[in-house]
């Protein structure tokens, strides 16, 4: 079997890369096959297929300018790390590369693991049964929790970031973002910013918050069972229901108003509505859900400053040259985020 790539493969240097993981990752036999699993504004991540047919995954940041701070790789190899061993399904971690002299970039080689990622409501309904689509909602829920119930100190893991003060960083964070790449003056943003600061819910002990966990950042298998989170990219330490907060966000079942975020992948007949999910989590965790309004509402404007920063990224020419028209679904998904944002504050 001949897997060499021939042609050349954007973000990755295929000979030097090569000579890497044939000295670096045990029993990795080239020459390789590389192709782009997912790519986008996000890290980039490759299929590697060896000569004997073993496949491997690699990370790396997006080409081009980005948020340094949410596209480290050691970061991201560490956690997936300290999280094998846990009750987190996590693909083994073989090898980190800090040398950017290798690929332009660090990056980090985990194993290979099988299951579907569901984009959107064809993925859903083709991969699982309506009976699958139930046991993803609770699985994706129970993952979440096991996420949330790691042991920081026996993980390795108590250093990742401050215990205390999470939502004002995270406020604060977002807020320079948005104020840095805006594109134009949208009031609810800011009156959306002013008043989640002004009333920050008392934080609990931190647990590890995965920051943007969603059903399709995992993989399932066959019946609905989470086998892999996957994107960790801008995980930290922090308050769990920020993760609770955006997941309500991300999710529209099928009983579910539209939200925003217009992902169709839990649409489908069988998956749970977005009160189930939270029912199941407070049940599972313990944890008190009484305002779980205040962080969907930060949830809505987190999404608002993310999206407007990639909206502005493409306005500048990340994709090449495009029509201002045909981004407009980017400004109208940002609009309908900060919109959303201050619904859900008024109604607390």
């Amino acid at each position: 079997m001949d897997a060499a790539t021939t042609e050349p493969v954007p973000g990755i240097d295929v000979d030097r890369v090569t000579e890497w993981l044939t000295s670096n990752i045990d029993d990795a036999t080239g020459p390789f096959d590389f192709d782009v699993i997912a790519g986008g504004h996000s890290n980039l991540t490759f299929g590697v297929t060896g000569t004997d047919g073993r496949r491997l995954v690699l990370r790396r940041p997006p080409l081009g300018h980005v948020l340094a701070s949410a596209h480290d790789m050691g970061r991201e190899h560490r956690v997936i790390s300290g999280l094998a061993g846990t009750g987190v399904p996590v693909p083994e971690a073989l090898g980190f590369c800090d040398d950017v002299e290798v690929n332009g970039a660090p990056f980090y080689v985990m194993a290979f693991v099988d299951g579907h990622v569901l984009r959107d409501a064809t993925a859903s309904a083709t991969a699982l049964d309506e009976t699958a689509r139930a046991n993803a909602s609770r699985s994706l829920v129970d993952t979440m929790a096991a996420i949330h119930a790691v042991d920081l100190d026996t993980a390795g893991l108590a250093d990742l970031g401050r215990h205390e003060g999470y939502i004002a960083r995270q406020l604060k964070r977002w807020y320079g973002q948005w104020n840095a790449g805006k594109t134009r003056e949208l009031g609810a943003v800011d009156r959306v910013h002013d008043a989640l600061a002004a009333q920050v819910p008392e934080q609990g002990p931190a647990t590890i918050v995965h920051g943007d966990y969603r059903l399709d950042n995992c993989m399932v298998s066959g019946t609905g069972e989470v086998v892999a989170v996957l994107d960790w990219e801008i995980c930290t330490l922090g308050d769990p229901l920020a993760d609770v907060g955006l997941l309500q966000v991300y999710w529209t079942g099928p009983g579910d108003a539209d939200s925003a975020w217009t992902g169709s992948a839990t649409t489908p007949a069988g998956f749970w509505d977005r009160a189930q999910l939270a029912e199941r989590y407070a049940q599972v965790s313990g944890r008190d859900l009484s305002q779980l309004g205040y962080y969907v509402a930060f949830a809505y404007w987190k999404l608002a400053c993310i999206l407007e920063g990639v909206y502005s990224r493409y306005l500048g020419g990340a994709l090449g040259e495009r029509d201002p028209a045909e981004l407009e679904p980017f400004k109208l998904q940002v609009e309908a985020a900060a919109s959303a944002a201050e619904t859900h504050l008024e109604a607390l």
